[in-house]
């Protein structure tokens, strides 16, 4: 993802704004609507010192017409009118268009997001991009359906305020011209101070909005290690350079829009004090002069707006330009022009080939050195070796999160590299140490095993995940919602959970990375009964700590600095003496102690 940058060319200033366009132009009909609705009321806000004009002669002239007074009073309740009807129109298509804008931005960021490889998670933190999903989104909401309209509406009224004030009076307009590049100079050398710390302060509430997320998410780990007033102070720090940086975006603005409006109010008042000596002369009529002030407040009103509407523009430019960098990455894994179609009826043969990989977060280290592996259909191979040996890493790249920089990885023979990487993972179930539930109902989890599974296949898949029993018992049964990370449940039961969602998956090719770990004797036996039937008539990788639980494995590898150290079964590598026996004997010496 592209660095935050404290300075753009000022062609990139606002040109970020561009995605969004984009994104609106899908709607052309309701920008229409809007664009009519906005001309109309900008008209009819423009009619109303000519009412107030044909009002003040009319009513004032020494020949009065009281029909004529009349009649100037009902065009002016007319142009009211007509002003509020627009002006309705108006916020609607325009509120509309924005809340739909930022739906669909949403959408494209969060389609994009599921698409990109572990890698970039890991490069950033999934916190700070969900505040990026709601707090940019929330400026661009303002933007889309606020500021632009505001901008637009100011703009036509200053237009045709102008247009209407040399009607009136070219002397006295041409004089109130002369104030316009005054007013245009501080907008563009304050506007850029603003663009950067608006950009700075959109990082800031992204900072905020990702430590209330860790915290809450680790809620029981700062209550039991007693780090609250820790936690509240790291809050406190960064709600503190929020507010610092916002402070000086907004005396920066505060002082741009004082320049202005007193660059453009001193300008009408020393433009109508030549307009009183025009009316006392002679020259022009009260109305007229009075028409005169009222365009002129309007005018001046407009531009006044547009100084804060540019600051509010160059902030949607920073919150677009951050959404941008989103939608603009591409995932590093993602199918072949041509994919090679695995074999059908699937065999569940996964070979590693020579297989050497770094992390590209960590390239300096080796996770796997020339590692070879043929798990043959039907076999249990579990996998074991001291922490950093590259076991996990077998998991990844059969899932193809990466993929190796030498040798290959193949199921069925085919090299993943070749294949849809959908179609690799449909052929792969995988129970991980650490469960995911989502915060949704315990139907919608199981169902992510295979979302069109019937309730019937959901009760027998609970079953022989040993998890049917505590599922009834639930309030709400399956339709029980699960709290956030599966609070609802005890650890043996997330468990339970997700080797039922991997029964479901029905893949030929079962991958369990320390799928009993952190259990309680109880627990650990009904979740191993679990998967003894998970694994039946399957190719299964099992990643495990505990010798205990891999006895039985038709194979035991044993890795070490990312190659194969030993191979065979239990009884084989523990009269060899080496690695696996040493790791042996420190585990079951320990449990007998």
């Amino acid at each position: 993802m592209a660095e935050t940058k404290t300075a753009e060319p000022i062609s990139r200033k606002l040109g970020n704004l561009a995605t969004v366009w984009s994104f609106a132009l899908r709607y052309p009909g309701q920008i229409a609507a809007a664009l009519v609705a906005l001309v109309i009321s900008s008209m009819a806000t423009i009619a109303i010192p000519y009412g107030f004009k044909r009002v003040i002669d009319r009513g004032f002239a020494s020949s009065g017409d009281a029909a004529a007074v009349s009649a100037s009073f009902y065009y002016l309740l007319m142009i009211v009118g007509v002003l509020a009807v627009a002006t309705a129109f108006r916020f609607y298509f325009v509120s509309w268009i924005g809340e739909r804008v930022v739906g669909d931005i949403r959408r494209a960021v969060h389609a994009n997001l599921v698409r990109l490889a572990p890698r970039f998670f890991e490069e950033n933190r999934p916190s700070e991009i969900a505040s990026r999903m709601t707090s940019d989104t929330a400026v661009i909401e303002q933007i889309v359906g606020t500021t632009v309209s505001v901008a637009l509406r100011n703009t036509f009224t200053g237009i045709g305020g102008i247009i209407y004030l040399f009607v009136l009076s070219p002397k006295l307009a041409g004089f109130l011209m002369i104030g316009i590049p005054l007013i245009v100079v501080p907008i563009v050398l304050l506007g850029r101070r603003v663009r950067q710390f608006s950009r700075a302060s959109q990082d800031r509430i992204a900072d905020v909005g990702a430590i209330v997320a860790e915290t809450l998410g680790a809620m029981k780990i700062v209550q039991a290690f007693g780090q609250e007033e820790r936690e509240k102070s790291r809050f406190g720090v960064a709600v503190e350079a929020t507010f610092g940086t916002a402070k000086r975006r907004i005396f920066i603005r505060s002082i741009m829009t004082a320049i202005v409006i007193a660059l453009i109010f001193g300008s009408v008042t020393l433009v109508l004090k030549e307009g009183v000596t025009d009316v006392a002369a002679g020259r022009i009529s009260g109305g007229s002069i009075a028409a005169f002030v009222l365009t002129g407040g309007l005018v001046a009103g407009a531009f006044g707006a547009l100084t804060e509407v540019y600051g509010d523009l160059l902030r949607g430019a920073g919150a677009a330009g951050r959404l941008a960098e989103l939608l603009a990455e591409r995932p590093e894994i993602t199918a072949p022009a041509n994919p090679v179609a695995l074999p059908a009826p699937p065999q569940g043969r996964l070979t590693f080939d020579q297989v050497s990989f770094r992390y590209p977060t960590r390239p300096d280290t080796s996770a796997l050195n020339d590692f070879s592996l043929d798990v043959k259909p039907g076999e249990t191979v579990a996998v074991v070796g001291p922490s950093g040996a590259g076991k996990s890493t077998l998991l990844q790249l059969a899932q193809r999160f990466y993929d190796p920089q030498l040798g290959a990885v193949r199921i069925d023979g085919v090299d993943l590299r070749q294949a849809d990487p959908a179609e690799v993972r449909a052929r792969l179930a995988m129970v991980p140490q650490e469960t995911v539930i989502f915060a949704a109902s315990a139907r919608d989890n199981l169902r992510y095993g295979r979302w069109e599974a019937t309730d019937a296949e959901l009760w027998a898949a609970a079953e022989a995940a040993n998890a049917a029993a505590f599922l009834k018992a639930l309030p709400e049964g399956l339709d029980t919602f699960m709290g956030e990370g599966g609070a609802r449940l005890s650890g043996g039961q997330r468990q339970r959970l997700a080797i039922a969602r991997a029964i479901l998956r029905d893949a030929p090719i079962l991958l369990l990375d320390e799928a009993t770990s952190a259990l309680d004797a109880e627990s650990e036996r009904l979740v191993q009964d679990a998967l003894d039937r998970l694994m039946a008539d399957r190719t299964t990788i099992v990643i495990a700590h505990r010798l205990a639980t891999v006895r039985a494995a038709d194979r035991i590898i044993v890795m070490d600095e990312g190659r194969i150290a030993e191979q065979g079964n239990h009884d084989s590598l523990s009269a060899a003496g080496g690695l696996y026996a040493r790791l042996a004997r420190l585990q079951f010496e320990g449990l007998a102690a």
